[in-house]
């Protein structure tokens, strides 16, 4: 018997190598496979028909799914290991899916589509049948303009250099550009009979800005609100794209400030501007961006979160992939960890920072300051340990997120307690332990009214691809009920923040 299985992945048609009894779920998740629960079996979101192969039927399984699915082969692949070859077909990829797990009713139209998540330190892109709404593939990146900047102001300091703007604007370009070709090619014979018609990218303001060559000087100054910050509209020809039908490329506009058309198309995912109770929706990605409010109004903020919740700029940190510790539980007095992969640790991921904090708070080797208790450095799982900066680093990134919602929140006029529901957007979002962000002070609501939601950026593009309200793009109606709010206006901001920096004494 090897040591290695195939697992092959319809519709898109690829198969994978991997070690025999490897978690699904750590397969599925660097596929661009969401899980909107964590991966801990409460949800049905990344059920997986088997078409060939087995996978026995797990007691979460019994109690989620109905006897007749489960005898039609389907799964939730968080609770299934590869221990022989498979072959699934992943239910995400058949149609779009709100954030409340609804499928979206649309208009079918000949050719193909491309959204793009454009985020400052991870891309996401997938293909789509316009006809079915079907994905065809999907590919995910960095960022290739992080050589010139992890955050968003480091990266602007470059642009306003000498040539810099339009360096990273031809980076990001021959990126995206390279990530088209390669879904198509990814798709094969499914793509070659068909056009792509559109190409819709979001992202926040200032890759907005950088993708279209404009000014970010306004994002460099206070009050650092942009210029130009509606819908950009190109051919693919105009952007040296060679794309079969020379599609329109779109990038959807902004709300305000820094925050961009990723949250204008995580309000379209998750329906906030359609609630008659106010929520909120939350990116804990580097450039932090919330909105509170209902459909009435809204109120939203970005706030300079960095990029620890991403696994960067810690000293052990690294993206959710194989070899990163993602989950750090507290048994018997000890730390255990889990890494994704089932193989030797390399690294420590954003949920397992969280997690690796919160264990230690717990077992006292962090005090409520930050500050390490014993010695310079907690270890997790030899080689990867905990040091004092990357407790910094997340201090400052929860308390610039916890800080910025307090304050909308009471702008807005409403109590904590008050959300009907507080989502949580991006592929962290998916994998934080809740009870983890609580204990931290990162998000002090409870358990159920906090949602992961995925990736509500890339959703919204489909959304838009597939025809979402609002057909020429600029959404102006939507944008109207929207009011940027500069925290850097707001003369408590910097006492709420020192106060957040702090963890919260642990409950009785």
């Amino acid at each position: 018997m090897t040591d290695n299985v195939r697992v092959e992945l319809q519709p898109m048609g690829r198969t994978l190598g991997v070690r025999r009894g490897c978690p699904l779920q750590d397969v599925l998740f660097a596929q661009g496979v969401e899980f909107p629960c964590g991966g801990h079996g409460r949800c049905r979101g990344c059920r997986v028909r088997l078409l060939a192969g087995s996978l026995p039927v797990t007691p979460e399984d019994a109690r989620l799914l109905s006897p007749a699915d489960t005898a039609d082969g389907w799964r939730l692949a968080c609770r299934a290991r590869a221990v022989g070859d498979l072959t699934i077909e992943l239910a995400q990829w058949e149609a779009a899916i709100l954030a409340d797990d609804t499928v979206l009713s649309f208009v079918p139209r000949s050719g193909l589509g491309i959204a793009v998540d454009l985020g400052t330190t991870t891309l996401a892109a997938q293909l789509l049948d316009l006809r079915t709404g079907c994905v065809l593939a999907v590919r995910t990146a960095l960022n290739d303009q992080a050589r010139h900047g992890a955050d968003i102001m480091s990266r602007i300091g470059f642009a306003m250099q000498g040539g810099g703007r339009r360096e990273l604007t031809r980076v990001i370009r021959d990126q995206i550009r390279g990530l088209a070709a390669a879904l198509v090619a990814d798709a094969g014979g499914a793509a070659r009979a068909d056009p792509v018609a559109d190409v819709v990218i979001v992202g926040n303001t200032a890759m907005h800005h950088l993708f279209a060559d404009l000014d970010v000087g306004p994002l460099s100054r206070f009050p650092f609100e942009p210029e130009d910050d509606g819908l950009l509209s190109f051919s693919a020809d105009a952007l040296g794209w060679s794309l079969p039908g020379n599609p329109r490329v779109r990038f959807l506009p902004c709300l305000g400030g820094f925050v961009g058309s990723d949250l204008l198309a995580g309000l379209l995912a998750t329906r906030l501007h359609e609630s008659d109770e106010p929520a909120a929706l939350v990116d804990l990605g580097t450039n932090g961006e919330i909105v509170v409010g209902n459909r009435g109004r809204m109120l939203c903020a970005s706030t300079a979160a960095g990029p620890a919740f991403e696994g960067a700029r810690v000293s052990m940190g690294m993206r959710a992939v194989t070899g990163a510790i993602s989950e750090v539980r507290v048994r018997d007095g000890r730390m255990h960890c889990r890494v994704l992969g089932d193989v030797a640790p390399r690294g420590l991921c954003g949920s397992g920072l969280v997690d690796a904090v919160a264990a230690g708070l717990d077992l006292g080797r962090i005090d409520p300051t930050g500050r390490l208790s014993h010695g310079d450095a907690l270890e997790l799982a030899p080689p990867v340990a905990l040091r004092q900066a990357d407790i910094r680093e997340l201090q400052l990134a929860k308390a610039a997120i916890a800080a910025g919602l307090r304050i909308l929140l009471e702008q807005w006029g409403a109590r904590p307690d008050q959300l009907a529901r507080l989502h949580l957007a991006g592929a962290f979002g998916n994998y934080i332990n809740r009870a983890s962000a609580r204990r931290i002070g990162l998000l002090d609501f409870p358990d159920a009214t906090v949602l992961p939601s995925g990736n509500t950026a890339l959703l919204g593009a489909k959304l838009v691809l597939l025809g979402a309200p609002d057909d020429d793009g600029t959404f102006a109606t939507l944008r109207s009920r929207v009011r940027h709010v500069s925290l850097g206006e707001d003369a408590r901001f910097q006492d709420i923040f020192v106060d957040e920096m702090r963890f919260p004494q642990p409950t009785p």
